[in-house]
């Protein structure tokens, strides 16, 4: 019996499993605290259908030896143009949100094109350079979203100014066609956003299958072993750029849809630090910078939103304070840390 306890504990990580309890722990507390936990299980829900694929576009980049995609951002650029160009065009529904990813798939495919190029040069530095890549995309960006021509008045400053909101509703135009798809309701307080778990799933089952074919199989050997895979006639630098492009694709496609469940678009600063909570939710899940699965994602991702949405609720509560977002930037930014600096082993 210690045997297998120990087993258990050794492919599944002591602080992972002490993850898993404390938030169940939270979940106990809930309803001691007065924190309806009907309410509390929904918005965990919610949470990990608008973030998963976020973390989901860190696998391919992962599987080909590019390290974890500290320039996610470039993705996020992309969904954002997605967004406003089909706000601007006033399409609306499940056809102004098929727009938004239309038109921002094609202009990931051109960013993650150049992205690949760029670290199929410093290769070894991937993720350093990756990380000044996504924080000099959004400054530039933060000069663009002043000079772009759009004239859509729900987008520009009102009174005859220039340039673009920083936040932008998407009221009237896509707001929730993901969440209210078949939604479920539970009870008074449970809403399952059925559409969106289920786009979300949709999306793992692809990414799944795309490694089981000969191109996500050469891509997978290129980040075991590149050399190994270019003696088999394998092009290292094209899978890799492969690996950049499809990342680039889900990040653009994940950040509509947590714009289509959260209701606005951010622009400017905001998707400056993006990156950060979806590498460590992939990290929290299991993986590591040479080996990751969709079991880690949805593990990483679920954790994550978990801790993040429960505890500063529950804390304050029992604080009886107001310092919910103190607590929510203490909690995140610890999980964080502790993602990006735990040991993990690398596949050989």
């Amino acid at each position: 019996m210690k045997e297998k306890i120990k087993n258990i504990i050794e492919n599944v990580g002591l602080p992972r499993i002490i993850i898993f309890f404390f938030l169940v722990s939270l979940f106990v507390l809930a309803p001691v605290v007065g924190i309806s936990l009907t309410t509390s299980i929904n918005d965990v829900i919610v949470r990990f259908g608008m973030n998963g694929i976020l973390v989901l576009s860190l696998v391919p980049m992962v599987k080909s030896g590019c390290g974890l995609n500290f320039g996610l951002q470039l993705g996020i650029i992309a969904g954002l143009l997605g967004a406003v160009i089909s706000i601007e065009m006033e399409a609306t529904g499940f056809a102004g949100f098929f727009m938004a990813v239309g038109i921002a798939i094609f202009i990931a495919v051109i960013l993650g094109f150049f992205y690949g190029v760029l670290l199929n040069k410093i290769k070894g530095d991937e993720m350093v350079v990756a990380t000044y890549v996504g924080f000099s995309s959004v400054s530039l960006m933060c000069i663009m979203w002043l000079i772009l021509p759009f004239k859509s008045p729900n987008m520009i400053w009102a009174y005859g100014g220039s340039g673009l909101r920083t936040t932008i509703n998407t009221q009237g135009y896509w707001f929730h066609v993901l969440t209210d798809f078949l939604q479920i309701k539970l009870g008074s307080h449970i809403i399952f956003p059925t559409g969106t778990i289920l786009f979300f799933t949709l999306l793992c089952f692809l990414v799944w299958a795309f490694f089981r074919t000969k191109i996500g199989t050469s891509m997978d050997a290129v980040g075991s072993n590149p050399d190994y895979a270019r003696s088999c006639g394998v092009n290292v630098d094209k899978m890799r750029i492969i690996s950049v492009i499809l990342s680039t694709v889900i990040t653009a496609i994940g950040i509509l849809v947590y714009e289509e469940s959260f209701g606005f678009v951010q622009l400017y600063m905001a998707p400056l630090y993006m990156a950060f909570p979806a590498v460590a939710a992939l990290l929290l899940g299991g993986a590591s910078v040479g080996k990751v699965s969709i079991k880690n994602v949805i593990i990483g991702a679920f954790l994550f939103q978990g801790i993040l949405t429960m505890t500063p609720s529950v804390i304050n509560n029992i604080i009886k304070s107001d310092m919910s977002e103190s607590i929510r930037i203490v909690v995140s930014n610890g999980m964080i840390v502790y993602a990006l600096t735990r040991k993990s082993k690398v596949r050989s």
